[in-house]
């Protein structure tokens, strides 16, 4: 029987998808034989409560050179992206020349919006064609899998972060407790963690079951985010429903005890 990734209970799956291929994997006619198969299947975790897949593709093989997803070809993202930045800078920028970090940052889509208003900022994009088109926009970005390590080199280099955003990226992440680590080093004494994905309540309720694909290793609740993060010292403090992406929630961490805890939450 699997294990969660989150708290190591053992996990059995609700619902299997059968063999399947990786979404985003654009062949060309002679890769078609040797083509890239996993078993999708999802479970429950009754200890954390957390909805995961129990198996998952590399990472190399999903997030590369050639990975097909801009996001910057959606206007609508583009909008809304805009009003995320501006949310975080009128919430949490309080300090004298603030520090924004963003893991998955693709193509800048989220990040230019700090950068035209000068604010110090760092892309971490581990899709070395789209990190490049960020940089070419004038956006700092690095072309890393963000962890502790990289924490630390960012700490080291730019000291640490007023801001930690993450935009449908968080969910695609297994080894998450060592990117939980890895905030927790990176953030202030009063920096937060804002990121949003597809949650699990929209899921359930619409019947979303093309939300569950190779990407998508966690289908986050506002329990299981806090029993995850919690286990590295920090607390949800405010829950943001979205309609994007079918229904995402956002999800405001600090430090415990840093925040007051909102009714939301």
């Amino acid at each position: 029987m699997p294990k969660c990734l989150v708290c190591d209970h053992p996990i059995e799956p609700f619902i299997s998808f059968g063999r399947m291929p990786i979404a985003n994997g654009f062949l060309s006619p002679e890769q078609f034989a040797s083509e890239y198969f996993f078993e999708l299947k999802t479970a429950f975790c009754p200890e954390c409560t957390m909805v995961q897949l129990t198996e998952f593709v590399d990472r190399e093989k999903m997030f590369h050179e050639n990975y097909a997803f801009f996001s910057s070809t959606s206007t609508r993202m583009a909008t809304h992206f805009k009003g995320f930045a501006d949310w975080v800078s009128a919430a949490y920028l309080k300090e004298k020349d603030p520090f924004v970090c963003e893991i998955g940052s693709n193509d800048g889509i989220m990040l230019q919006n700090f950068a035209q208003k000068g604010v110090r900022h760092l892309g971490i994009e581990p899709s070395a064609n789209v990190a490049e088109v960020a940089r070419r926009k004038g956006i700092q970005t690095i072309c890393e899998f963000f962890d502790e390590k990289v924490a630390r080199d960012i700490v080291a280099k730019h000291g640490q972060a007023d801001a930690f955003l993450g935009a449908n990226c968080m969910c695609h992440i297994p080894y998450i407790h060592s990117v939980a680590a890895g905030i927790k080093i990176l953030l202030k004494p009063r920096g937060v963690l804002a990121f949003e994905d597809p949650y699990i309540g929209d899921i359930v309720r619409k019947t979303s079951y093309d939300q569950i694909y190779d990407e998508h290793a966690f289908y986050f609740s506002v329990s299981s985010v806090n029993n995850l993060f919690g286990r590295h010292g920090l607390e949800v403090i405010d829950v943001l429903p979205q309609e994007v992406h079918g229904g995402s929630m956002r999800y405001v961490l600090s430090h415990r005890g840093a925040y007051a805890i909102t009714e939301a939450v």
